[in-house]
């Protein structure tokens, strides 16, 4: 019976995320320049302000080998859409990062000493932007996001932009305590046409 001998099995380089990294090469110095986008819908804080239907996050990444792994570096930019969290007009921004991030070499010294979460690991020569573009750009987003620093926002009492509603809008308030004498004698004292 034959013998069969198993090829060491590579994770095939599956989504736009993976770069594989063995065209650089571990000799220190080694670079390449990477330009991509990638499909991102979804991404930033859903209901708030994200990444809109069919978006793309736009990758600009220069990837160099170092003694313990592949430095990343570059800028990832994406168009966001949301709405503004006091008026509830929509809103779109254009959002860039840069981005440094180190992928230790599995064994090496920075792998070695470093706890699972503290650093990006290799894997196969691979390198998984996902998790790293992803929590950049989700920081730097607005967690209030405004159509302009001075929006007024609504009126609480009948919902109305305060910017169209003008300066003299308002609304008259009772004391509550108040309000069954007002029943009981009708009207308004100050206003004689409500009587």
């Amino acid at each position: 019976m034959p013998e069969h001998r198993h090829a060491s099995a590579r994770p095939s380089v599956t989504g736009p995320w993976v770069i594989d990294t063995r065209d650089i090469g571990r000799r220190a110095g080694s670079s390449r320049a990477y330009q991509r986008s990638v499909p991102a819908e979804g991404l930033g804080l859903e209901g708030v302000i994200a990444v809109p239907a069919g978006g793309e996050v736009r990758l600009d990444l220069l990837l160099e080998s170092v003694v313990e792994g592949v430095l990343v570096t570059g800028t990832a930019s994406t168009h966001v859409a949301g709405e503004c969290s006091r008026c509830l007009d929509p809103l779109t921004d254009d959002v860039e990062v840069t981005l440094t991030e180190l992928y230790a070499y599995p064994d090496s010294a920075t792998d070695e000493t470093t706890e699972e979460d503290e650093v990006s690991r290799l894997q196969d020569d691979l390198v998984d932007l996902e998790p790293v573009v992803r929590d950049a750009l989700v920081l730097a987003l607005p967690q209030v996001p405004l159509c302009s620093p001075d929006c007024l926002g609504l009126c609480v009492d009948c919902g109305g932009r305060l910017a169209d509603l003008g300066p003299d809008h308002g609304h008259e308030t009772i004391d509550p305590r108040w309000a069954a004498l007002r029943e009981q004698f009708g009207g308004n004292r100050d206003n004689p046409e409500e009587n």
